[in-house]
């Protein structure tokens, strides 16, 4: 995949199955409707094509994708994009127990504390967040308090990259750095997570003049063979 080319150490591949302990929940931190889909989609589907237990922590309704935009509005966006992330579920096949959270869209930084505490986590869940260097204010905000989150009540996080897998991107020349795993995906999963991500049609569209939210590039990278987490 184009994006890890910067990638010094040999990648291991891995099936999803295990970083989830045999019985514990896949828990999903996703600052936006979409961020778990793009970056994960395809390990999702899997782990609830095996059975296991998936919430779904939704923190904002991304009702500030299209700032200024006299079409996408903040109203409009707010009752669209839960509705999207439900429609891209479906296809997936993922069963999600979803926690609508509602922060404000491009403002956890200023509730970092409080969203932590909203994380009701087990001990033998494993929880997956964005990276906590991917870019992007909310990813990182959402790491910062899925990992205090997670060491207080004992469960296991992983991180993952979204925005920092796309090439051109300021945080893609971090990834180096980093211990990277890659999850494999089906072909039944991977056409799946095509379908999907057709779902997130605000974030697809042109707004006038202005290119849509997913670029063609960030695209290509979301719909590869693989998936990436650090662990």
């Amino acid at each position: 995949m184009a994006a890890l080319t910067l990638l010094d150490e040999p990648v291991q591949d891995l099936h999803p199955e295990a970083l989830v302990p045999g019985g514990g929940r896949v828990v999903l931190v996703a600052p936006h409707p979409d961020d778990e889909v793009l970056a994960l989609g395809g390990t999702l589907a899997q782990l609830s094509a095996a059975g296991r237990e998936v919430v779904l922590y939704a923190v904002t309704d991304g009702d500030a994708s299209h700032p200024g935009s006299a079409t996408w509005t903040p109203a409009l966006l707010r009752a669209l994009r839960p509705v999207e992330t439900a429609q891209a579920l479906r296809r997936l096949g993922v069963s999600a127990r979803v926690e609508r959270l509602r922060f404000p869209d491009g403002a956890i930084v200023r509730h970092e504390e409080a969203l932590a505490r909203a994380l009701d986590l087990h001990d033998a869940d494993t929880v997956f967040v964005p990276w906590r260097h991917d870019g992007h204010a909310d990813h990182e905000a959402c790491a910062r308090a899925a990992l205090a989150a997670a060491r207080r009540q004992g469960a296991r996080c992983i991180e993952f990259p979204v925005w920092a897998l796309v090439p051109g991107h300021p945080a893609h020349a971090g990834l180096p750095r980093c211990r990277m795993r890659r999850i494999r995906v089906g072909p039944r999963f991977l056409r799946a997570k095509a379908w999907a991500i057709e779902s997130f049609r605000s974030q697809l569209m042109p707004d006038g003049d202005a290119a849509p939210v997913l670029t063609p590039q960030a695209l290509e990278v979301w719909r590869g063979a693989g998936e990436w987490v650090m662990a």
